[in-house]
């Protein structure tokens, strides 16, 4: 090996090391996010009791959603399981993004945020891919 196949050996393993840190680093920021999001639909907060009844489909989809988002938000700190998490919660943040959007009167300035969250979703997973492909390798063995 030479002294110029080394170095980018080097800065490859530096790279994936800083990936590897800010991937961590949202993973954490989202996972306190998500829980901070769901507690007022677990809680039975009176706004989002009423916000889940302007919807139509009973308050069964309120604690359906803040139990996806929790079980989000652990799955993200659960190295094996964060790529698979984050693309759950990239299709959970489609499904917000179109109730907002068609469902919630006066909602749409909030399908911004779903959006923005599934974009960010979207990127952990990317990066976590490698993960996730070895995740679903070890159960076709």
């Amino acid at each position: 090996m030479t002294t110029n196949d080394a170095t980018t050996a080097s800065t490859t393993e530096q790279r994936g090391r800083t990936l590897n840190i800010v991937l961590w680093v949202a993973q954490i920021l989202l996972a306190i996010l998500l829980v901070f999001v769901a507690a007022p639909k677990l809680l039975s907060d009176p706004a989002t009791v009423d916000g889940f009844d302007a919807i139509g489909l009973g308050q069964w989809l309120r604690y359906a959603a803040g139990v996806c988002e929790v079980g989000g938000a652990i799955g993200l700190l659960i190295p094996r399981l964060s790529g698979v998490a984050a693309i759950a919660l990239v299709g959970l943040m489609v499904c917000a993004t179109l109730t907002n959007l068609f469902l919630m009167p006066g909602a749409a300035p909030v399908a911004v945020l779903t959006v923005a969250l599934g974009v960010a979703f979207g990127l952990l997973a990317w990066g976590r891919w490698p993960r996730t492909k070895a995740l679903a390798a070890s159960f076709r063995s």
